[in-house]
């Protein structure tokens, strides 16, 4: 049991630094900063309460708040209220965001290819995915 753990973690952490370092590279985006980018053009308006990030992309609060001024200077997302909650702070992804993720989307969507997909058979794929729905659920 913990071979297996330790293996899963030791895969999840190659990859993802692989995918981190191209991303960096080719597009100077961190991977957190493409999730954060993805979550937010996959909802509804395009935009989320703070909270509903954070849980998304699986940051603290304070971590996803620290992403999202940076992303914000970047003029990749904005900031704007929620409606009938008068403290209540979303964040929307703007059209540069968006543009943004189309060129990143690119070399992420390469490297998860390269680095995991073309890797594995497709019988390995469906068990992976029907083993991860079942520790997420």
């Amino acid at each position: 049991e913990l071979s297996s753990w330790r293996s899963f973690l030791r895969a999840h952490a190659v990859i993802t630094r692989a995918l981190e370092v191209e991303l960096v590279a080719e597009q100077a985006l961190s991977l957190a900063a493409y999730d954060v980018l993805v979550q937010l053009v996959e909802a509804p308006a395009h935009r989320l309460r703070m909270t509903e990030l954070a849980d998304a992309v699986l940051l603290s609060r304070s971590g996803v708040t620290r992403l999202v001024d940076r992303l914000e200077r970047a003029g990749l997302v904005s900031r704007c209220p929620v409606e009938h909650d008068g403290r209540g702070v979303a964040a929307q992804i703007t059209d540069a965001g968006i543009a943004r993720l189309r060129s990143a989307a690119r070399t992420h969507l390469a490297g998860v290819a390269r680095h995991f997909a073309d890797r594995l058979e497709a019988d390995d794929l469906a068990t992976l995915q029907r083993i991860s729905r079942r520790l997420v659920d």
